[in-house]
């Protein structure tokens, strides 16, 4: 159907015409063949694997130039971009990484409309005047590279800051020490992942990364922390926690050591981590001078704690696929040995928890899609439900600590734009203290939600969310977008976005089918889609898209799917199993190459949660979640917009390369399939605002060309 594009350039001096826009060549295949566990599997594009051939980078930058010119032709694309620059400009600022220290010291990242990454701010309390900290825009401007503000950290006292800024979305962190004026304190300190107060008043603990290049396979192998005294050269650090340093504590390769000191037990916390939810904690004494008591092992399922000066607070979900709350005295910390405080809930998971001085505060998530918010007092037998303000389809807490009784909480959902409030105990009363002016949404006067259960391929119930405008026909003829991501455990929504406002606007619908490997549904819901049971993740979403068919909302032409990183699992299983179901789909930045996943930088800490094809049966469930090995030859497929950043640190841009070079060569109808790889970006952390609205504006611009909405499509001049 859309075979060339010609892109009018107008009336150059002397001379008017219009310009070809030539599509790349499809790659020819050369075969690399690999033996797993006594299978052969053919690699047909392996050599794009090696990003710095120029022959690579020529390719891919070209099916990028193509990709933009096709998406530039799209001519409601601009005023769908302008309409999210006018959504982000009802309110005076956007606010994130909100940070409250214990004597009421406020810093956070502060994004007005006319700025494009946020800018860190400072406030003596809620009421305080406002003192700008540091904006990023002016920072080492003669790199050249576009930064933005990961992480802030205040220090116990709140009297200084410790900022982490990457450049490019490259997550290559630069971490610098501020006072309550923004003046810089010591020394730059360069390959930060990570980063927290240590036990002296003036020492930083931080996890170095092993090389800046995101390609390098030992980039995140054997990881360390160390220990900076602000005012030293970073040449002078020591390593205070690695494998190497603490032999006994097995530490593995590809596991990711954390340490904490933790003010409230006077104690150090050691942290073994990969993506399994499931922590790996220790305890040694101020000075590390003692020997670890190991606290956790994966086994018993501990994956979030907190501490108070006598006690650890557990949240674990062995037995309890629900999870449950722990505690255990400072003087027999381990989890062996804690008793029970909050039983499993029987209506849903536990989805946060805080400590105050007047008890336990936590949110349990009912279907995925609604949340209600509990206390338990110390010396009470029973949690209590505190009546939230509204309704709420997500609500986060933030808390001082537990020698202060102050709890935040924060509501959204799908059509909530984010309130925040604080809880007054005493009063059982909520007071709303908004950072920033709240936008009016009229549009949302239009909009409904329905929460539905589709029944999956085996049987199973699949929470789903279905937001639309309340004038559509039940005739197939609405586009619909798909979007999901069903991986860690995590939980999708519901959340409040102007971008998908601004989707509904052009009549189009919205649907998230709460797929199996999330964790809307508990512990059990997560491994039901992890591994060898990955397959009921996209199954799920294609249950979801012939229920939508079926029951009217929209048709096999109007329906698109995008999800991104191990979304792109998902969504590229989803479309390599039927393709005749979507009109579009868009894979961003997506793990596309499952069974190849390990020889990149990211990959040896995810076999947790996907596998490792060095054990024979979860090579098998690699490769049937491999999006890249699941296309066929003579196949048609519906259009796909393919993206990637050459920046990405977490799923390398090959991945999506490959797939692209193969769906091109099978592919046997003539819709389009695009690559598209930002050069100066990485997985979409610290992007510019403009580049996250251009880049929602391409999927959906390029969603609504293919699904035929008229506003959308090309001139016939510019197709043939």
């Amino acid at each position: 159907m859309k075979k060339r594009i010609i892109l009018l350039l107008g009336l150059l001096p002397m001379l008017g015409f219009s310009q070809e826009i030539i599509k790349p060549e499809t790659l020819k295949p050369k075969p690399v063949v690999d033996n797993y566990h006594g299978q052969r599997l053919e690699d047909p594009y392996r050599y794009l694997e090696n990003m710095k051939d120029e022959k690579v980078l020529t390719w891919m930058k070209a099916n990028t130039n193509y990709a933009e010119a096709i998406l530039d032709a799209i001519p409601e694309k601009d005023e769908m971009f302008r309409k999210m620059k006018e959504m982000d400009s009802r309110t005076a600022a956007n606010i994130s990484n909100l940070n409250i220290t214990r004597n009421d010291m406020y810093y956070y990242l502060k994004t007005r409309p006319e700025d494009q990454v946020g800018k860190l701010y400072f406030r003596k309390g809620y009421e305080g005047d406002e003192v700008l900290l540091l904006d990023p825009e002016k920072y080492n401007t003669d790199s050249g590279y576009t930064y933005a503000i990961t992480s802030v950290i205040p220090d116990r006292l709140g009297n200084r800051v410790a900022v982490i800024l990457a450049p490019d979305g490259s997550e290559n962190g630069e971490l610098l020490v501020l006072d309550q004026s923004g003046k810089q304190i010591g020394d730059v300190l360069n390959l930060v992942d990570g980063a927290d107060w240590g036990a002296g008043e003036n020492s930083i603990y931080y996890l170095k990364l092993n090389s800046a290049d995101v390609s390098d396979k030992n980039r995140q192998m054997n990881m360390k922390i160390y220990k900076h005294e602000i005012g030293t050269p970073q040449s002078s650090d020591k390593v205070l926690f690695s494998s190497s340093k603490y032999p006994e504590l097995d530490i593995e390769p590809e596991e990711i050591p954390i340490l904490i000191y933790d003010r409230d037990l006077d104690m150090h916390i050691g942290l073994v981590l990969t993506v399994d939810k499931s922590l790996k904690m220790y305890l040694n004494n101020r000075e590390l001078d003692g020997e670890w008591k190991k606290l956790t092992s994966p086994d018993d399922k501990v994956a979030n704690f907190s501490t108070s000066e006598d006690a650890i607070y557990y949240m674990s979900f062995k037995d309890a696929p629900n999870f449950k709350i722990l505690r255990s005295s400072k003087d027999k910390p381990e989890v062996a040995k804690s008793s029970l405080v909050i039983p499993e809930p029987e209506t849903g998971p536990i989805d946060n928890f805080r400590i105050t001085s007047d008890g336990i505060y936590y949110t349990v998530k009912s279907n995925g899609v609604e949340t209600r918010l509990l206390k338990k007092a110390y010396g009470d037998d029973m949690p209590k439900e505190i009546k939230l303000p509204k309704t709420a389809g997500s609500a986060g807490l933030s808390a001082k600590g537990p020698q202060h009784d102050d709890i935040w909480v924060y509501l959204t959902g799908w059509t909530t734009p984010g309130e925040r409030y604080k809880y007054l105990a005493s009063s059982n009363e909520f007071v709303k203290q908004p950072m920033s002016t709240e936008a009016e949404y009229p549009e949302l006067d239009d909009i409904v939600v329905k929460e539905v259960s589709v029944t999956s391929h085996d049987g199973v119930k699949v929470p789903v969310s279905i937001i639309h405008n309340k004038n559509i026909k039940m005739d197939g003829s609405t586009p619909a977008v798909m979007y999901g991501y069903g991986s860690y455990g995590s939980s999708t929504g519901p959340f409040f976005s102007p971008l998908v406002l601004v989707h509904t606007m052009y009549g189009g619908m919205f649907v998230v089918p709460h797929v199996r490997g999330g964790g809307e549904l508990g512990d059990a819901w997560h491994r039901a889609g992890q591994k060898e049971n990955k397959p009921n993740t996209w199954k799920d979403a294609i249950a979801t898209a012939e229920y939508l068919i079926d029951k009217g909302y929209t048709s096999k032409n109007k329906l698109s799917f995008f999800g991104g990183s191990a979304g792109g699992i998902l969504v590229g299983r989803a479309v390599t199993e039927r393709p005749d179901l979507f009109a579009a789909v868009a894979p961003m930045v997506g793990a596309m190459n499952t069974v190849r996943m390990e020889e990149s930088p990211n990959g040896p800490v995810n076999a947790p949660e996907f596998g490792t094809v060095k054990d024979p049966d979860e090579f098998k469930a690699l490769l049937e979640m491999d999006s890249y090995h699941h296309i066929e030859d003579g196949t048609e497929y519906p259009a796909m917009l393919i993206t990637s950043g050459m920046n990405d640190p977490r799923v390398i841009a090959w991945e999506p390369a490959k797939f692209a070079a193969r769906a091109q060569a099978a592919n046997a109808s003539d819709e389009p399939i695009l690559l598209l790889t930002e050069f100066d970006s990485g997985h979409g952390m610290g992007d510019t605002k403009d580049k996250r609205f251009e880049r929602f504006t391409n999927v959906l611009s390029f969603f609504y060309w293919q699904s035929g909405h008229p506003k959308f499509q090309p001139p016939k001049d510019l197709i043939d």
